[in-house]
């Protein structure tokens, strides 16, 4: 019931599939995302899209903020294994309202990071907390009070 494989020329046959891009992969109802050496790197796309994510809990932290996605509400998890995966698309299948619901969840999560001068002041306050840290510059206590903790 899965549509997955590999471009890697040196995989069995039977698990030889052509890459497929963004586009193809958003017109899927589910999508699972994998972290690999690092974090997923496609779980950004898929929670701003109209599929639904499914994945075992994130190991790994980015300026997402994975840990504070919740189960069940942003994502579908798995089992590191996939042996709940059937199970778990055809509840999905049976409870569309449910799936929806998590659809709409993970594009909230998203939109907090849509806003592009929110970011950058972010990224400048990142900066700034690295180089206080790193003892490269003094804090100003009117900035300081906002990243301090």
């Amino acid at each position: 019931f899965c549509d997955v494989g590999t471009p890697k020329p040196t995989a069995a046959p039977e698990y030889r599939k052509s890459y497929l891009s963004i586009d193809q992969q958003r017109r899927c109802r589910y999508i699972i995302s994998l972290e690999g050496n690092d974090v997923a790197t496609n779980l950004k796309w898929i929670m701003s899209s109209n599929s639904l994510c499914l994945m075992p809990p994130p190991t790994y932290e980015t300026w997402f903020a994975e840990s504070e996605l919740v189960a069940d509400v942003h994502y579908v998890p798995l089992e590191p294994d996939f042996t709940d995966l059937a199970e778990r698309v055809q509840y999905l299948e049976r409870h569309p309202t449910e799936a929806e619901r998590v659809v709409a969840a993970a594009n909230a999560y998203c939109r907090k990071f849509a806003d592009e001068r929110a970011e950058q002041a972010i990224c400048l306050l990142v900066l700034y907390k690295y180089f206080v840290l790193s003892g490269q510059i003094e804090p100003d206590p009117e900035v300081w009070r906002f990243i301090s903790g």
